[in-house]
């Protein structure tokens, strides 16, 4: 077998800069996967993307199938009229773009996501049907996920 020599890069998505405390799979990713190609790179190596748990560790997930919703792109919640600018600029996503608050992150992303579901869920319910179909896991995970919010986040 004839192995050719390549490169990349090891860098998470969450390192990927974004105004709202996190790096997305928006605009950013997409923008450093040109430079990767256009720079001659092969590979961009990510750390886990699911869900993470206390410490916010990629390697404790609590889903092998599930994404992190840190990771959900805002600025196209807002381009798809689910969410405002001025709803996303009005909450507290830290003072310095070099390091991640994931306190901050926590109080502020899932409070914003809710509100574009409530917007999006009647207007994507077709495609949101096909996928609950397409993904068997989901159910248990949806419920593994109730069960820890009714219990306060408290370890299994």
């Amino acid at each position: 077998m004839d192995f050719q020599r390549s490169s990349g890069i090891l860098m998470p998505i969450a390192s990927l800069p974004s105004p709202y405390g996190i790096g997305t799979l928006g605009k950013a990713a997409y923008e450093f996967a040109d430079f990767l190609k256009a720079a001659g790179q092969k590979y961009w190596q990510l750390l886990p993307l699911g869900p993470t748990s206390y410490g916010d560790s990629p390697y404790q997930s609590f889903s092998t199938f599930a994404g992190n919703p840190y990771f959900i792109d805002l600025d196209i919640l807002i381009e798809d009229g689910l969410l405002t600018k001025s709803e996303v600029q009005s909450k507290n996503w830290g003072d310095d773009p070099r390091n991640i608050d994931y306190g901050l992150i926590y109080e502020s992303r899932f409070e914003i996501l809710s509100l574009a579901k409530e917007r999006g869920y009647e207007k994507d319910k077709d495609e949101i049907d096909e996928f609950v179909s397409k993904n068997h896991w989901l159910s248990d995970y949806a419920l593994f996920m109730a069960c820890k919010g009714y219990f306060k986040h408290q370890s299994w």
